[in-house]
């Protein structure tokens, strides 16, 4: 007896399209610059010794870096040492924000997702990956999902074999 099975792929028929987040992931090495070392005996920043830190120190170090500026100690930092350092690094580093990593890693979701090209999602039905090898902030769901919602039949996330429903147009007769 010959079985012959024809091996029907749904998936590929069911007209969805796949986006994954972690495509806009900006490739470059991430740093926090912690000013903490900058402080006089841990607790404040005098204007002096920081802007002659700022003439002598090596910037070099973070040329194409993305850079997260903070404070890990409860000490006295004004507003102006972090503009001092994003004045310096402007022209160096590839961003610059105020934050721990995950901050910046939230700005760059931002940024990508802003500067990403809508039109080619217009009334589809979409599956916003939802793992894989790069860590995508759980407010980079959020805002693609607001910025989809208006234009798209549907969003999914998940994998397309396997999605959660999140939005489904509701079509008016």
């Amino acid at each position: 007896m010959e079985i012959q099975e024809n091996i029907i792929n749904k998936v590929a028929q069911s007209g969805l399209v796949t986006f994954d987040p972690a495509s806009l992931y900006p490739t470059g090495e991430r740093v926090l610059y912690d000013i903490k070392d900058n402080l006089f005996m841990g607790l404040m920043l005098r204007e002096k010794d920081f802007r002659e830190f700022i003439k002598q120190h090596d910037w070099a170090q973070y040329q194409e870096k993305y850079l997260a500026l903070t404070c890990s100690v409860d000490a006295i930092v004004p507003t102006w040492a972090y503009m001092l350092l994003a004045n310096k690094l402007s022209s160096i580093a590839n961003k610059v924000v105020f934050g721990d990593l995950n901050t910046l890693e939230t700005v760059l979701f931002e940024e990508a997702i802003s500067n990403l090209d809508l039109e080619k999602f217009r009334d589809q039905r979409v599956v916003i990956k939802g793992c894989g090898d790069v860590a995508v902030p759980q407010s980079a769901y959020v805002s693609l999902t607001f910025r989809l919602t208006p234009i798209v039949k549907s969003i999914l996330y998940g994998e397309p074999c396997s999605t959660v429903p999140v939005y489904k147009r509701k079509e008016v007769v």
